[in-house]
């Protein structure tokens, strides 16, 4: 499941004003239920709504947290990217010198490459491209790599290699890191929480004759904000929150690969 910056807010209104309807909805209903009952018609209806309002709060807490440590473990692993290409390029300078040009070009062609595939989000078909030229260069890297270490000090091999192991392999973390996200069924189940509590907040509202529209507004706008927030916390290259500030640590790799 991917969701845009677009789709995410186009989903937070249509929240937000199927919310202020089923208010309305709510209301009318406890309206003509006290009409036909007296003043019985709340009874009972206590337990049910603090029983399905609990489970919204319950629910809206696990999946902003959930998303909001999915968000930091992303910015970490920025620096881990940006710590493991730092440490191979420092230790291409184990290899003989005349190993050492072909090898660090294609160093600054990799680290180009995986700086464009998070800059060309959200294009997905943009940022595959990239993906799929970073990871052809890896295997140049190894292939350059594996006989210039042969070819250096026992130092080089034991110390090389595994740091672009390191290298490949964080790639590959990030890239699935991007993948993980709750089932479409818990966002489903928090969408029909939020318009389920929406009824019933609106049928208890209907013990005043007026519209309280600043209560109905406020509930719905804070419901349908909360959505947005931890929709674009789970889709950070997608939505208004992004991660762009900490894609500065490669860049700044990059800048030092003279």
């Amino acid at each position: 499941m991917i969701i845009s910056a677009t789709t995410g807010i186009l989903l937070a209104l249509a929240l937000f004003v199927s919310m202020l309807v089923l208010l309305e909805v709510g209301r009318r209903a406890g309206i003509s239920r006290r009409k036909n009952v007296g003043e019985a018609y709340g009874a009972g209806l206590g337990a049910v709504e603090g029983a399905v309002f609990g489970l919204l709060g319950l629910l809206i807490a696990f999946t902003f947290s959930g998303a909001a440590s999915r968000f930091d473990d992303r910015r970490a692993l920025i620096i881990e990217e940006a710590n493991d290409i730092g440490t191979a390029w420092l230790r291409i300078s184990l290899l003989p010198s005349e190993a050492q040009t072909a090898l660090r070009q294609k160093f600054r062609e990799y680290t180009d490459a995986r700086i464009a595939i998070y800059d060309a989000l959200p294009d997905i078909k943009a940022a595959r491209v990239h993906l799929a030229r970073a990871n052809a260069i890896q295997g140049e890297i190894w292939d350059l790599a594996i006989p210039a270490a042969q070819a250096s000090a026992p130092a080089a091999p034991m110390l090389l290699l595994p740091a672009l192991n390191a290298m490949f392999d964080i790639s590959n973390t990030r890239y699935w890191a991007t993948q993980m996200h709750p089932p479409v069924v818990i966002f489903a189940l928090l969408i029909s929480l939020a318009l389920c509590c929406a009824v019933f907040a609106g049928y208890g509202m209907s013990a005043t004759p007026n519209r309280n529209w600043l209560y109905s507004i406020g509930f719905s706008l804070v419901l349908s904000g909360a959505v947005l927030v931890i929709v674009d916390l789970e889709f950070p290259r997608l939505g208004v929150i992004r991660l762009n500030t900490f894609d500065h640590a490669i860049k700044d790799v990059r800048e030092s690969m003279k």
